[in-house]
């Protein structure tokens, strides 16, 4: 286990329940989770297979980590976890026994190329939203409002009310998350292959967390989780097995510009002509 650290955000490389296993990261200290761990569909992580031997085996595993995470939790905090539509429903029964579970979000996304031919392809991935207290959690609402197409396009006028007046031009979302996917060559591309929306991440963290509170994501990836709560104001601990995800993450928040005496770049693949590679927010991904 290695740990790699700045004022505000720590990468730990290492194998997620030893990381766990130790103090530290301190019992009680983390008021956000966000965990999309492997899915146990066969993909490739830079020569790491997703593959467990049984369902059996892979719920064993999801099931010892996610108890590690439970323990880091606030008694306030909140848990998002991702999951492949094969294990939602398992999955759903696990977390039942220890939270209280909000909301079952589809992200639903379109897809460019042909998904299945004898059967119908998938278009969408689960997103559980949990909180450990039904009755005190972090939901801050008006930071994440997004268009009412009822009151703002349409310029209907709701007459069920004493006086009538037009519908709101804004409503908090829905379980039904239209983001799209991230793609090679898209302004925030990074070489993994279940990287996830920055998008997404805004909306999870502007939600569910407040400024300078820790986020903690045990499956680091490409790091969006802790590159979203930098932009944000809010610290993060992140955790991954892989060097190369490792060295993303190192560059994407700054903590290290070079790596075992090789500079940190982007690879110049997967930059895009005429965009900014700043930070971005949350509107331009979603809209």
């Amino acid at each position: 286990m290695e740990r790699f650290t700045d004022t505000q955000h720590t990468i730990y490389l290492g194998d997620v329940i030893e990381v766990l296993s130790t103090d530290s990261i301190p019992d009680g200290s983390v008021s956000l989770i966000f965990a999309d761990p492997p899915y146990n569909i066969g993909k490739n992580f830079h020569g790491r297979k997703d593959e467990w031997p049984t369902e059996e085996a892979y719920l064993h595993w999801v099931e010892t980590w996610l108890n590690l995470c439970l323990r880091k939790l606030t008694p306030n905090g909140s848990l998002y976890l991702m999951c492949s539509t094969q294990c939602f429903a398992p999955i759903d029964l696990l977390l039942r026994k220890q939270l209280s579970i909000l909301s079952r979000i589809i992200w639903q996304y379109d897809s460019s190329g042909v998904q299945a031919k004898r059967y119908y392809g998938s278009l969408w991935e689960p997103i559980f939203h949990c909180v450990k207290n039904r009755k005190d959690y972090v939901f801050n609402s008006n930071d994440i409002l997004v268009e009412a197409k009822t009151g703002a396009t349409r310029k209907l006028i709701d007459y069920r009310k004493q006086v009538p007046s037009q519908y709101n031009t804004q409503k908090v979302p829905g379980n039904v998350w239209n983001i799209a996917r991230v793609r090679y060559r898209m302004p925030e591309y990074e070489e993994h292959p279940t990287q996830k929306p920055l998008a997404l991440l805004e909306r999870i963290i502007l939600a569910s967390s407040n400024k300078g509170d820790l986020i903690l994501d045990p499956f680091g990836g490409t790091f969006s989780t802790s590159y979203a709560a930098k932009l944000h104001g809010r610290r993060s601990v992140s955790l991954d097995i892989s060097e190369d995800y490792l060295k993303i993450g190192l560059r994407r928040l700054g903590i290290r510009n070079a790596y075992k005496g090789q500079p940190l770049h982007r690879p110049l693949k997967t930059y895009q002509p005429g965009y900014s590679f700043e930070a971005q927010s949350m509107t331009l991904f979603e809209k």
